[in-house]
């Protein structure tokens, strides 16, 4: 098969959602879809059946959520499907703001009884700032929840989204029948049986066909029919150009406990969403049609499997081709680097492939080369833009529990940083360690992962931080900034890359501190110009 082909076979795509709105269930039905997995294991009050496929953290697994994201790939209908299941939850923020880096469209899973929630606008604007196109899912239908005109007017305001119903319900709750697709003008009817893997489809071209009535019955199938003259009227024709730009967002329906409607979207998704896009480096426009490779890395992954300490770097494949045992230029060491067993996921299984494409997820095993952002090329100096740090929220000390193991836990924490769980601030006047994090859970997870991967204990005391704000002097030899660094020495700290750093109590600190030395300039995120 030509390189163009396999590029355009290729859909790399991200699913986002407020927690507990079904993404990792809709993740899990897709790949039963693509015949990756036999059996769907749902994660339902947190008592685990079967672990979701994508859900492979024991901190995950005893929550029931996912704290990081996983890659999952599959075939179907000739395409290549990348599949990148987001954490939903917000103390995981960055790791989903990451992710939206390496996609190339979007699933917004929505839950038909609580609608558009806080988490699901911040990472929508995220979307809509990068112009990556957004398909809308709204889940649940088996449940008593909004009307689904309701909930489409919701998405539009809350998101500051234009939308168009790709499907559409009959019924809800109790009274759900199924799903009319008005992208392939069919019913498809819902047993309510989940044990039954496809539905029967009954094709309808005609809607005013009496025989409606005999499946769905008198009144469902009255309602159906004004429901779609009002579709007609009110909501814009589906445009595929204006999908691609952005500027409008097909919406379906369905159930991905149940498995209901789950196949309309994917063919759908299939059929519309974009193959790998060009994207932006510090330097120029980088086009998947070219022939060198760049790549770049979105993800580091410690300890995925416990028993060998390894690490994977995921690297999204942007242009070229990346072949196993050849030497690619790593920007940032200024060195040449070979993989000779570079991994790609297919569901749950690890495999090792020789060539991959645009689009594509690659997991290689790293002893410490890369961190969150690095640039592979051919030889071309350049770096991908957009996979900032923002400042954290909560800053704690983080204490050795065990003298013993202080190896272990500078190991352990350098990893999980690298990692990008946390970010490490070293303060300057005595070398104490800051970990801070977006969200308090995470905390939890950095303990709990120190403990079990690398046998080491820490505690943690508070440090009254409002913000971390990077520094960047004019002249860092003038007095001014002296100045500001002997009154607020013991404020100071490196972050990571040696950058410096002014841990602030207040936003009022920060307004004073501004004032006070303008020649000082503060940065609330890492990445500044």
């Amino acid at each position: 098969m030509s390189f163009l082909k396999e590029i355009q076979r290729r859909r790399t795509f991200g699913i986002i959602s407020h927690p507990d709105a079904g993404k990792t269930t809709l993740t899990e039905k897709l790949l039963l879809f693509g015949g990756a997995i036999q059996e769907a294991g749902a994660v339902k009050n947190n008592k685990i059946k079967k672990g979701a496929t994508s859900d492979f953290m024991e901190i995950e697994r005893q929550r029931g959520i996912s704290v990081s994201t996983s890659v999952l790939a599959f075939n179907y209908q000739d395409k290549k499907i990348n599949i990148l299941d987001t954490p939903g939850h917000k103390d995981f923020a960055e790791d989903t703001f990451r992710t939206l880096t390496a996609v190339d469209s979007v699933i917004v899973v929505i839950d038909v009884a609580k609608g558009v929630e806080e988490q699901t606008e911040k990472l929508v604007s995220v979307c809509r700032m990068r112009k990556i196109p957004i398909i809308v899912f709204i889940n649940k239908m088996d449940r008593e929840g909004k009307d689904a005109f309701d909930l489409m007017d919701e998405v539009e305001q809350k998101l500051g989204l234009t939308v168009t119903p790709l499907s559409f319900p009959i019924g809800m709750g109790y009274d759900f029948q199924g799903i009319y697709n008005l992208w392939e003008q069919n019913i498809n009817l819902f047993s309510g049986d989940n044990r039954k893997n496809i539905e029967e489809t009954i094709a309808f071209s005609d809607v005013q066909n009496p025989e409606l009535e005999k499946i769905i019955g008198q009144k469902p199938a009255d309602t159906l029919r004004e429901e779609l003259e009002l579709i007609d009227e009110v909501y814009p024709k589906f445009d595929r150009q204006d999908y691609l730009d952005g500027k409008l967002q097909p919406v379906f329906f369905g159930s991905a406990l149940n498995n209901f409607g789950v196949r309309e979207l994917l063919d759908c998704f299939v059929a519309i969403a974009p193959s790998p896009r060009p994207k932006e480096s510090e330097t120029r426009l980088v086009d998947p049609t070219e022939e060198k490779m760049s790549g770049f890395v979105f993800k580091i992954h410690a300890n995925m499997d416990p028993k060998h300490r390894d690490r994977l770097a995921f690297i999204k494949i942007v242009s070229g081709t990346f072949e196993r045992n050849k030497p690619y230029y790593h920007v940032r060491l200024k060195k040449n680097l070979k993989f000779s067993s570079p991994n790609a996921f297919f569901a749950e299984k690890k495999e090792i492939v020789d060539i991959s494409y645009p689009g594509d997820i690659v997991g290689l095993h790293d002893t410490g080369n890369f961190k969150i952002g690095d640039t592979l090329t051919e030889g071309e100096i350049m770096s991908f833009k957009g996979i900032p740090s923002f400042s954290p929220e909560h800053f704690r000390y983080i204490n050795n529990a065990d003298p013993l193991k202080a190896k272990q836990l500078d190991k352990g924490v350098d990893q999980l940083m690298d990692e990008g769980v946390a970010q490490l601030f070293t303060l300057e006047m005595n070398n104490r360690k800051i970990i801070g994090t977006v969200g308090a859970l995470q905390y939890e997870v950095i303990q709990y992962r120190l403990e079990h991967e690398y046998g080491a204990k820490c505690t943690y005391e508070n440090f009254p931080v409002h913000k971390a704000c990077w520094v960047k002097p004019n002249d860092p030899k003038n007095e001014e900034f002296k100045e500001f660094k002997r009154i607020k020495q013991k404020f100071l700290a490196k972050d990571k890359y040696g950058q410096l750093v002014f841990l602030a109590d207040s936003d009022f600190t920060i307004q004073m501190t501004q004032n006070k030395y303008p020649s000082v300039k503060l940065f609330f995120t890492s990445e500044f110009e």
